[in-house]
């Protein structure tokens, strides 16, 4: 594997979460792979659990690791083509992107979407910047609008709680104050089309993802017939992409409560964190014996581990 972009860059999903499972019983056993290697995780916006589980995975496969926030430690880069740089960027993609390869094997990025411009968001300016510039294996850290290092720690979760074959899997929309990305909604509808599970969407109308993305995914937009005999409930806001960025609803209606989860099949509960108590969630839900966030933060470690893994292994 030369890059990992998406989820479908994993290849056999199935394989590749029985492998990161494994690893998880020895995390150092491939500690030599990453010997005399460094990786490079370039920061365009917060992060905590993105930050130290890719600075885990590394240590744990033996490699060295730089950190860069480009918020606030390095100069601001163009990476539109043909602009007079005569405002606040100082350094273009094109050259910064090949001073980065000098230095480092692999390069993992995190740059969200800005919300204001679809067609740009589309473009994935910075993370295809890298692509095409730096010459060297690249990792998605979040873009704009894929975050396949979340999504691969959701199937490792799922995987290891499920008490049937083929489950019933809900993601729902659940309120939020600002207007949010799309990226880990759309990952995890991708992973689930590789899944052998029931899956269905819920939100309010006008929180319709990209088609493109959704393709023939069951929507169902009262949330609590979508949670009925639910094994998994996954959680997550997103801003309107028909109405891009906008926040269309901001009463409480849609908020995960007991109640709710009393209509699913006693549901594990996954959300992906940060998440707004008694917003998106309340206490009673997520501090239930059936909230699953945490071993999804500790499996967001063994996700990213196992990518780092085959693209050092194509090294």
């Amino acid at each position: 594997m030369n890059n990992f972009l998406k989820i479908s860059d994993i290849g056999n999903l199935k394989d590749t979460v029985k492998e990161a499972i494994d690893l998880k019983d020895n995390p150092t056993k491939f500690i030599k792979l990453g010997k005399n290697k460094t990786i490079a995780l370039l920061f365009f916006n917060a992060s905590l659990r993105t930050r130290l589980s890719t600075q885990k995975a590394a240590i744990n496969l033996g490699m060295s690791v730089v950190v860069m926030n480009f918020t606030n430690d390095s100069w601001q880069l163009e990476f539109e083509d043909g602009v007079v740089m005569n405002k606040d960027k100082s350094e273009h993609i094109k050259e910064a992107a090949k001073v980065i390869a000098q230095y480092c094997d692999i390069v993992a990025v995190r740059a969200f979407a800005s919300l204001k411009n679809k067609e740009k968001d589309k473009a994935e300016m910075v993370i295809n910047g890298f692509k095409k510039y730096v010459g060297i294996p690249i990792i998605n850290m979040e873009s704009a609008t894929a975050h396949p290092l979340q999504t691969l720690a959701d199937a490792i979760t799922i995987e290891e709680n499920k008490t049937k074959h083929k489950p019933k899997v809900v993601l729902s929309w659940a309120p939020h104050p600002k207007a949010l990305p799309h990226a880990v909604a759309n990952s995890f509808v991708e992973m689930m089309h590789l899944q052998d599970a029931d899956f269905v969407i819920t939100h309010p109308e006008g929180y319709e993802l990209d088609n493109k993305i959704t393709k023939n995914s069951i929507i169902e937009y009262n949330q609590e017939k979508a949670f009925e005999n639910a094994d998994f409930v996954y959680v997550k806001n997103w801003s309107s992409f028909t109405n891009y960025g906008q926040v269309l609803k901001t009463d409480l209606d849609w908020m995960i409560t007991a109640d709710k989860m009393k209509f699913t099949n006693n549901a594990k509960f996954m959300h992906c964190l940060p998440v707004r108590r008694n917003v998106v969630v309340t206490d009673e839900v997520l501090d239930s014996e059936n909230s699953i966030v945490i071993q999804q933060v500790n499996n967001r470690t063994y996700a990213t581990q196992i990518v780092l893994k085959k693209i050092l292994e194509s090294l």
